[in-house]
């Protein structure tokens, strides 16, 4: 048996196909890139939400969180400790990018129920922001509770 009876050959027409689409591709990528396509499109500012919070979150001696609304420095809320570990959890990502791109703790967090209802909370500082819900309901309640606590004060 000779490697000549093994040898296959590519059709002409699926190599110039291949090429065609490879040259499309790179040629589309290009044009959206000259044309700024992908910046104009998230240029447009999101609506603004039903309700919103902007809080501090201090740690305090006892290891219990403050949540300070940051419009006026009242205490919110004093989340206990070893109580709403998802929010710990949460809120110590949202710090570590912020210790990464060495900004401070002080800034206040923005946690905001949008018009469709999603609850987000997010980092003017470093952009972020963090779709609540889709940790599930039981997560999405914690976060819930605060806003409510900071939207419902007086």
């Amino acid at each position: 048996m000779s490697t000549a009876e093994h040898a296959q050959e590519v059709p002409r027409g699926a190599l110039i196909g291949a090429l065609a689409l490879i040259l499309a591709t790179v040629a589309i990528a290009s044009l959206g890139r000259m044309t700024n396509v992908a910046a104009r499109a998230s240029a447009s500012a999101p609506p603004a939400p039903v309700e919103s919070l902007d809080a501090r979150f201090e740690d305090a001696s006892d290891g219990s969180i403050v949540v300070i609304d940051a419009r006026d420095g009242h205490e919110v809320t004093t989340i206990t400790p070893g109580s709403e570990n998802f929010v710990r959890g949460v809120l110590r990502g949202m710090f570590r990018s912020r210790k990464l791109e060495s900004i401070g703790h002080a800034a206040p967090f923005k946690l905001a129920r949008e018009a469709d209802g999603r609850l987000t909370l997010s980092d003017p500082q470093t952009g972020r922001t963090v779709d609540l819900d889709s940790f599930g309901p039981t997560n999405t309640a914690a976060f819930a509770r605060l806003l409510a606590a900071g939207v419902g004060r007086p």
